[in-house]
């Protein structure tokens, strides 16, 4: 809902209303970011459901009252709130993503805790800011709970190409900075080589862009969609 991707993307003269068509015709997943701040309404949830075409998914940003105010400690309600919530998406419910603060170190038992309370008909895939949890026992882990390691490229705390689970997932933060910049073409054919590595390997992929200034997000997934599609014949 980017107001200023009208005439980048969005043609100039399009309601509003009719943008997510328009998106839906080029892409088939989003990434909802808003329910991080505030759990959407049941019924908006059920609006978007409703909308989406055949095959289209949303993937949902986990609430930061799990993640970065109780910080994965005494879940289990507010988990149950939440995906109660959640699953007025099913059957277009992708990946819920838990983006851990980056003030959060390590902690292993803490994340088993919390992982057993994650729903396990559901795909979880977490995101880690904090140095510390890039080692292999953190992905071990995670791979024993079916849960997916987000691959990012955030400044300071940039991941290794990582995967547990039956998922791939990748956040793209930005080309040449925090949530801005276009990405070279040979930064995304590295990155469509590994993608098509990925799903030779049986796992679906699911990749993200979030650096919206001048649409620099559309056109970089559109350039990746069209790599892999390469990649994978």
């Amino acid at each position: 809902m980017y107001r200023h991707w009208r005439g980048a993307f969005y043609p100039e003269k399009l309601p509003v209303k009719h943008w997510f068509r328009h998106y839906a015709e080029h892409f088939d997943t989003v990434e909802i970011n808003n329910s991080f701040y505030r759990l959407p309404k049941p019924e908006t949830l059920d609006t978007w459901r409703d909308q989406a075409p055949p095959g289209f998914c949303y993937a949902l940003k986990a609430n930061r009252y799990l993640t970065q105010m109780k910080r994965l400690l005494d879940c289990a309600g507010p988990m149950d709130r939440m995906m109660t919530v959640f699953r007025h998406l099913i059957p277009r419910l992708g990946p819920v993503l838990y983006q851990l603060p980056p003030t959060l170190g390590i902690d292993l038992d803490r994340l088993e805790r919390f992982l057993e309370l994650t729903p396990r008909d559901l795909r979880a895939v977490f995101e880690f800011r904090h140095k510390s949890w890039y080692v292999e026992a953190t992905r071990a882990l995670l791979d024993r709970h079916g849960a997916g390691f987000v691959v990012h490229d955030m400044p300071g705390s940039a991941t290794p190409r990582w995967t547990s689970g039956p998922i791939a997932y990748v956040r793209f933060h930005g080309g040449k900075g925090k949530y801005w910049g276009r990405y070279d073409e040979s930064a995304l054919l590295d990155w469509a080589d590994w993608i098509a590595e990925q799903t030779r390997h049986g796992r679906e992929v699911w990749a993200y862009f979030n650096n919206d200034t001048e649409a620099a997000a559309i056109n970089d997934a559109l350039t990746l969609k069209a790599m892999v599609r390469q990649s994978v014949r």
